[in-house]
Parts: structure tokens; sequence; C-alpha cells
């Protein structure tokens, strides 16, 4: 109220938030309908609780390209005033440190949603003990202890529209500020949707992908809980994209709780993942990932023909496999139950493609020679996707050497500045002049 240079103010508890939303106030949120060229958070960050959720309303503040200025003194500047506010993590990290940290606080609000991350160490050395015993920097203490140091990012801009050239940073965009998922996941799956879209050239397909994009945060809602079990981060992305690009998949309740039936998480259903999971128990985790991925977005369809298939597939298993063994009595049991449902899926699980009777006449025409055809045509396409993921993990090793590089670079140079500056502002003067060194 004392700034005459402001036309408005708002008074909001930065502290008070939506899990994985951001500020919880209405007033707040309603300012980005004119969003800001710039923000500054003065001496802020070290009394944030929640400092995800306040960064990414900032970033939602933001026009884009518009920068965030984080900025903040040595914790010991007004220690004797404010430290018992201050979060522990803030009092128990020296000033270096601090800087990581508040850079951490973009990094894990909206990932690459933010650009040109930086930090300075920008305390003038020959103000230190100039300051007034009037005005709005009184309450420093005068001293070593009046550094001053900003970290700052610009906001970067969403594609409105998947890029055919490169959708992989398309699909990146519409996901750094999707709730639930953790970065990690996002780094994940954003490969598998670009890879798959790439590929797609139905628009309508292509179409499915781009809105099932915001149906990630429910997958993951139920796949985060499976990381207390052998279920890896690389497998959960898996079975997430392949949800994402089946386009009957639309996150209905009926298919959430078919997800969390399949993984083990809510009890089975007697008419169906009872017997799925008792038949197939030997099936190989990927290919089991794959069959999870395709039977859920059968569910809730709200088609009487398609819920009549899913029972029938289920009471399927057992003469399937049983008739494959007669056949194929050479074959190990992890490929029969890999051959059975590709057959049951292919057949069965499609209302109006075959009838029981009509799937027993051709599975029984089938001879063992067939059969096993049909099983290195299905092994063929896991070789191929795996020979995929090799080549992803080793790009994505080597994109990590690259920003671990990187980081060393800007921490050597941060040093080399420090210990080279030969210049600073001089508030009294109004200038920058030498620093003065001592011999």
């Amino acid at each position: 109220k004392q700034n005459p240079s402001l036309t408005d103010s708002l008074i909001v508890d930065l502290n008070k938030v939506v899990e994985d939303e951001g500020v919880d106030s209405d007033d707040f949120r309603r300012l980005a309908a004119e969003p800001f060229d710039a923000i500054i958070m003065a001496n802020t960050a070290d009394f944030l609780t929640s400092p995800r959720e306040v960064f990414k309303s900032a970033w939602n503040l933001l026009k884009p390209g518009g920068i965030m200025l984080v900025a903040f003194s040595s914790k010991k500047a007004y220690a004797d005033k404010f430290q018992r506010a201050q979060t522990k993590m803030w009092r128990d990290y020296n000033d270096d440190q601090h800087m990581w940290v508040a850079g951490s606080f973009f990094q894990f609000s909206a990932g690459e949603g933010w650009e040109n991350l930086l930090g300075f160490d920008i305390s003038p050395e020959s103000s230190k003990n100039s300051l007034g015993d009037d005005g709005p920097l009184s309450f420093f203490k005068k001293g070593k202890d009046n550094n001053i140091f900003v970290v700052q990012a610009t906001k970067a801009a969403q594609d409105e529209a998947i890029d055919e050239e490169n959708p992989t940073k398309s699909i990146n965009s519409r996901m750094w500020m999707l709730p639930v998922m953790e970065d990690r996941d996002k780094k994940l799956v954003v490969p598998r949707l670009g890879r798959a879209y790439s590929r797609v050239t139905n628009p309508v397909q292509k179409q499915a992908i781009t809105d099932h994009i915001a149906l990630l945060p429910k997958i993951y809602e139920a796949l985060v809980k499976m990381d207390q079990f052998a279920f890896t981060f690389e497998m959960q992305s898996q079975l997430a994209a392949d949800l994402v690009l089946d386009p009957d998949f639309t996150g209905n309740d009926e298919q959430i709780i078919a997800l969390k039936q399949g993984l083990g998480l809510r009890t089975p259903s007697p008419q169906f993942w009872q017997p799925v999971g008792e038949q197939t128990g030997g099936m190989d985790i990927y290919d089991k990932i794959n069959l999870l991925a395709y039977l859920v977005p059968r569910f809730g369809s709200g088609n009487a023909d398609q819920e009549e298939a899913l029972v029938a597939f289920a009471t399927g298993l057992k003469p399937t496999f049983a008739h494959i063994r007669s056949k194929c009595p050479d074959l190990p049991e992890s490929d029969v139950q890999l051959l059975g449902t590709e057959l049951l899926c292919s057949e069965i699980l499609i209302p109006g493609r075959s009838t029981k009777e009509e799937y027993a006449a051709w599975l029984g025409s089938m001879t063992e020679s067939d059969l096993k055809q049909m099983l290195a045509n299905r092994k063929r396409f896991n070789e191929e996707a795996n020979s995929e993921l090799n080549q992803y993990n080793e790009e994505r090793a080597e994109q990590q050497r690259q920003r671990e590089e990187l980081q060393q670079r800007y921490k050597d140079q941060i040093a080399k500045a420090r210990k080279e500056r030969t210049m600073a502002f001089n508030p009294t003067s109004g200038k920058f002049e030498e620093i003065k060194r001592k011999k």
C-alpha cells in the first residue's frame, strides 16, 4: 500500500494449496485471464511449504516467454527476525545449495515447461556494509551475510497442435502440467507416444492419441500404487502408453476398475479377472502388460455384445490352451498362453468376428505348423518392440549424460564467475565499479 507504483494488490496465502494443481485461491487463478510478462518472487522461497504447487501457479500466470525471477538473501540476513518461519530444508542448507534448491522448484513444477534456467549471485561487495539504518532494507544485518541471489527461468510455449515433424516435442509440451505423474513418468511415456503417433496414418487415430493424453493422470493414479511391487517404471510407462493409444479407452469408471482388478489392486471379479489371472500365470510379464492394455478398453462400452465377448474370452482360455498343448506338445507354457490369448483376442474379443462355434472350428482346423507360425509372427512383433526399447534406453542414457555434463559446466561457470568477477553494482553511487580485492 505504501508503493505508489502499484495499481492493484491481492493478499494470498501461498502455503494454502491444492496438491498437484496450485495455490488454492480463486482470485489468484483468475489472474491468468490476463497473463503476466514477469513475476518476481522476492524473499519468499524460503517460507514455502509447497513450492511445487506455487511454481505451477506461477507458470500458469505467465505469458509464453514470460520470466519468473526468484530472489533470496543469505539465510542469516534476517534470521533473528524470521528464522522460525523458514522451512527446515532452507535452514539446513547453505547459500550454494539454496541456488540448486530454487532451480529444482522450477524443474519439479513444470519440467521442460521452464526454459533458460539460470542462477546468479548478485551480491554487490561494496554494499555489504552500506545498508542504511532507515528504509525497507533496514532489517538486514550489515556485513558478510547480505548476499543476494537470483534464480530465473522463462515459460516455454506449449504446442497448440501436434507437430507432424516432431510429435514427441508437442506431446511432451502437453504433459508439462499434468497432475499425478512424476517427471520420470513423463520422460518414459512421451517417447512411446511420439513414436506411435509418427506411425499412425489415420487422422481419427491421431486425434484419439491427442485427446487421450489428458487421461494419463487417471491411469497413473492406479499405477502409482504399483511402485511397491516388482512393476517397474518402464513397465508402467508401457501400460500407460498402450492404453492411451487404444481408441476405445476413455478412462471411464468401469475401465479404471478393470485396470485395478487386472493389476491386483482390487479383488478380481470371479466372472473375468479371476479366471484370466489363474489361466495366464505363466506368461512373460511384458506379454501380460500387452494383454492387460488390450482387455481394459473393452470394458465400459455399454455394448451388450462386447460384454458377452469378454465373458466368452474368459471362459475360452482353458479349452484354447488345452487344444494348443495337444497340437504343440513341445511348446513351453508361456508360449501356449501367449498364443492362446492372441487367438482369443483376435477372434472372440471383437464382437461379430466369430461365434464360439466358428472359433472352435477354425482353431480345430489349424495344424501344428499353422499355430507355430502364428506364434513366430507374434514373437517377431515383440522382438521389434524390444529392439526399439533398447534403442530408446540408449538414447535416454546419452541424454542423461549430456544433462549431467551441462550441469557440471554450469557449476564450473558459477565458480569461475565468482572467482574472476571484477565489477559490482554500488547502490550508493548507482554505478558498476571495480571490486577492490585484498592483496
